[in-house]
């Protein structure tokens, strides 16, 4: 099993969300497919910024959901690296289903519909917009999805790049925190989470994970101190207009 330098059994993962996307484009409004969203010139600026903070960060490993905003957003960043490392699709780790599509009149009306998605996470039976996926099995399939990583042999840093809700229902499980704390954790489009997993062979040599350890949240490194970043991210992407 790797582990850190200097550790005995401990691995890190740098989760990433993925750069700035424009879901009301027209390719979204004609398939009405939020998939077919993709990164704009500020989202290739953001994952540019993240690559040069990761230069000197070895990964072993490097996963994206499989969706193109997270693909291009890993593959920017890895371009950052001089050694090829073959970037892998995580099904488990894309974003939660939204369910049926949502009919906007504006940009302004489907922001205020999509920022407060995530408070009522806690809540039975919550789904992610009328229709969608439940907030619970979402947080099942994620954390398999998870397991399944930190089981693998031979890797001590990982680059994992997600989604939003994805990446807040993994902090909040990560510090054992119930589904309703994921509300707390923004994630700033192209921001890096910094996680580290002490990980301990039981009896039958079957790896557990003993803990998680958050070391950073929501680094934005094309704006650390976050100046001028007053809007949630979701009213960032849904209210702020791109040439």
């Amino acid at each position: 099993m790797g582990s850190l330098p200097g550790t005995t059994g401990r691995r890190r993962i740098y989760l990433m969300r993925h750069g700035f996307v424009d879901y009301t484009s027209q390719k979204v409004r004609e398939t009405r497919d939020p998939s077919q969203a993709y990164l704009t010139e500020s989202g290739r600026e953001e994952a540019r910024a993240a690559g040069l903070a990761l230069a000197d960060v070895h990964f072993d490993l490097a996963l994206c959901s499989g969706l193109h905003r997270t693909r291009e957003t890993a593959e920017i960043v890895l371009s950052h690296h001089p050694y090829d490392l073959m970037l892998e699709d995580e099904e488990r780790f894309c974003e939660l289903r939204s369910g049926q599509y949502i009919h906007f009149t504006s940009a302004e009306q489907l922001a205020a519909t999509m920022t407060f998605q995530f408070e009522a996470a806690g809540d039975a039976d919550a789904t992610f917009l009328e229709g969608g996926e439940k907030f619970s099995d979402a947080m099942v399939r994620i954390v398999e999805g998870l397991e399944a990583l930190l089981a693998r042999p031979g890797w001590h840093t990982a680059l994992v790049v997600a989604h939003e809700v994805v990446n807040r229902l993994m902090l909040a499980w990560a510090i054992g925190a119930p589904l309703g704390a994921s509300a707390g954790f923004e994630q700033d489009t192209g921001c890096i989470n910094i996680v580290d997993f002490d990980l301990v062979p039981d009896d039958e040599g079957i790896v557990r994970i003993e803990r998680a350890l958050l070391k950073a949240v929501n680094l934005t490194p094309a704006n650390y101190l976050k100046n001028g970043m007053n809007l949630r991210s979701l009213e960032a992407i849904f209210t702020v207009a791109e040439d």
